[in-house]
């Protein structure tokens, strides 16, 4: 009895020292990051990931236990072992790709791998392996390779090299209760204890480093949950204050004179274009402290346009960064409206204000729209002609994306010569995107994935240049806006911003065009602002109205509180003049603020930002 017994002991132990294997493969993946943090901190998170492992074990044990157990009340208790081999042996394959695609999401993205992830990876599998071409993928695969090497050689010693046949039946009256006992230990494991609360992520949470209670957190049971949590979507997970309460809140980081403007536009109803930059963050502009070499031409387009230097991204993807461009609605950080038609359709846009008023309306973008569910959102949203790889010829088509930035944005300028004014255009570009190809030699190499980051980013910046000057020559330059920003910040190519940090959502703003006054050109504007804000500001210099956009505020508006509400995956921030402050809302704790801010504006920066949280998801639910 006692060897069919081991069977239970051996399988799940096994389990969590796999479990502790998948973790150690992530700290050695991110070894640079760790460097700087104390060992007797880092040595914690496999002990504070144990309660999360056995929780995970449980589960993976429950059929095998039920399966054995019913040996276990007969003479031949090897009856069940193998399908349960085959049934470890699929698992652990499973598993360690998960392990090991889990390290290259938080590269990436800076969060675990989630239901996002996979998404992604179904809807649009050609994008999603593009958007892996700058992690090592070799590596990955003898990575995950020798995980499942691991686990396989781990069970095959300690549990199935040993031979549970019994001799002799159980005695009913002794098995029965010894294996009721095993189940109910099974279920503890599984639920996480006796305690009120069940197993949940914040019992992995133990460090001020973000990085090691994600390295604590099972990437299985995380992703489990995650999918699970997903299907909850008439649930907020973000509630901190009543409803009126919620409201009063809001009103008050929002209120200001709406009368009180700047009128930078020289004529009543100019083209409006944006151009929404993949990838354009503000460490690739000298002017907003980054690198000085990276993107020359847009320092030179800067001394001809309003420069607005403290704007930040509403999330770090594009289908959010869209959405916050053209409808003035925040990111929603575990979710993306854009992917649910029955939502997105509801949401306000500018193209739709615009159309109202007799403006001619475009979208272009050299790649496919059907990625993330933009034709979607760009047709349900009043863009009466959309130009995407469909319209491009096959020569035209030569990266992993589409058609290369300067191809499309000619193909724009082309268009908006053969059409009517007034027009209101955007243009979404993809060049500076993973895996970062160019049809030429890169300027600054391709030897790192930096490096590549910086080639790209080079290459598109003369694009753009290059794409004004020729807007210049044509007949409505004179009578034309030209907004530019970018879709969301990014890692590279400092490669050190965390996915809470400020900085990483920090991009530019540009107006310029012949419609601008000339009094505003060369000028700056140091307000805090968001994409969101793109929307209201562009409106009120139209005079039309913006109240269908609550998020959007007018950045040319003197007595505005500037500010700036991002998230991510698991979390979000907020940013003013007076501090920036992020917040995880699992362990309930703030994970970035800046030194020496008086614990009072602390406290009333966090309480705005989860106030905006709570409201946005509110207002997602609702659509």
């Amino acid at each position: 009895m006692l060897k069919s017994l081991s069977f239970f002991l051996k399988y799940f132990v096994c389990w969590c020292i796999f479990f502790f294997l998948s973790r150690l493969f992530f700290e050695i993946a991110f070894y640079q990051n760790l460097s700087r943090i104390k060992l007797s901190e880092i040595l914690p998170s496999f002990f504070y990931g144990l309660h999360m492992d056995a929780s995970m074990a449980g589960y993976i044990c429950a059929l095998p236990f039920l399966l054995f157990g019913i040996s276990f009340f007969i003479l031949n208790a090897n009856a069940f072992l193998k399908p349960i081999k085959i049934y470890t042996l699929v698992l652990l394959a499973i598993s360690s790709i998960i392990s090991i695609a889990d390290i290259n999401i938080y590269r990436e993205w800076g969060t675990k791998l989630n239901y996002r992830a996979l998404e992604f990876l179904f809807s649009s599998p050609s994008e999603a392996l593009a958007s892996t071409a700058s992690s090592p993928i070799l590596l990955s695969i003898i990575a995950a390779v020798i995980l499942l090497f691991l686990g396989v050689l781990l069970f095959w010693k300690f549990v199935f090299k040993t031979h549970y046949h019994q001799k002799k039946q159980n005695p009913l009256l002794i098995s029965t209760p010894i294996y009721l006992f095993v189940l109910a230990l099974t279920f503890l494991a599984i639920r996480g204890g006796v305690s009120v609360a069940p197993m949940n992520t914040s019992k992995a949470y133990y460090s001020q480093h973000q990085i090691l209670n994600f390295a604590a957190i099972n990437t299985n049971w995380f992703l489990m949950s995650n999918l699970i949590d997903h299907q909850k979507t008439n649930e907020n997970p973000y509630i901190y204050y009543p409803q009126d309460k919620l409201e009063d809140k809001i009103d008050s980081i929002y209120i200001t004179d709406d009368t009180l403007k700047k009128e930078i536009f020289a004529i009543d109803k100019p083209n409006i274009v944006f151009i929404i930059m993949e990838s354009f963050t503000a460490d690739i502009v000298k002017e907003l402290g980054g690198e000085t070499d990276v993107t020359p031409k847009f320092s030179e387009l800067i001394k001809e346009g309003l420069f607005f230097n403290h704007i930040y991204a509403a999330s770090d993807r594009t289908d959010k960064g869209i959405v916050a461009v053209i409808s003035g609605f925040p990111a929603q950080a575990t979710r993306s409206i854009i992917k649910e038609n029955d939502k997105q359709i509801k949401l306000p846009s500018i193209a739709d204000q615009l159309a109202k008023n007799n403006y001619q309306t475009s979208f272009f973008y050299g790649g496919d729209t059907d990625f993330s569910n933009f034709r979607s959102y760009i047709l349900s949203n009043q863009f009466q002609r959309l130009i995407d790889k469909r319209n491009f010829k096959k020569e035209e088509l030569k990266s992993n994306w589409g058609a290369y930035d300067n191809v499309t944005l000619g193909k724009q300028i082309k268009y908006l010569n053969s059409i009517r004014q007034p027009f209101f255009s955007t243009l979404l570009t993809l060049t500076n995107h993973e895996p970062f190809q160019l049809p030429v030699k890169g300027k600054f190499g391709d030897n790192s994935v930096e490096n590549k980051f910086r080639s790209t980013s080079y290459y598109v910046d003369q694009a753009l240049y290059q794409y004004i000057q020729t807007a210049k020559k044509q007949k409505w330059y004179a009578n034309t806006i030209f907004v530019i920003t970018a879709d969301h910040g990014h890692r590279l190519p400092k490669n050190i911003n965390n996915v809470y940090d400020p900085k990483k959502y920090h991009i530019p703003l540009l107006i310029l065009g012949g419609a601008l006054k000339p009094k505003f050109k060369g000028k700056q504007i140091h307000k805090y602002g968001s994409q969101v804000d793109i929307v209201a500001t562009v409106l009120n210099q139209l005079n039309l109205p913006d109240t269908a956009f609550k998020y959007s505020k007018n950045l040319l508006n003197p007595k505005l509180k500037g500010f700036a509400f991002f998230n991510w995956d698991n979390g979000f921030g907020y940013i003013d003049r007076n501090m920036a402050i992020s917040y995880d809302p699992v362990s309930e704790r703030t994970i970035f603020s800046q030194q020496k801010t008086d614990k009072e504006v602390s406290k009333a920066t966090l309480s705005k930002a989860k106030a905006m949280m709570q409201s946005v998801y509110n207002d997602y639910l609702k659509y």
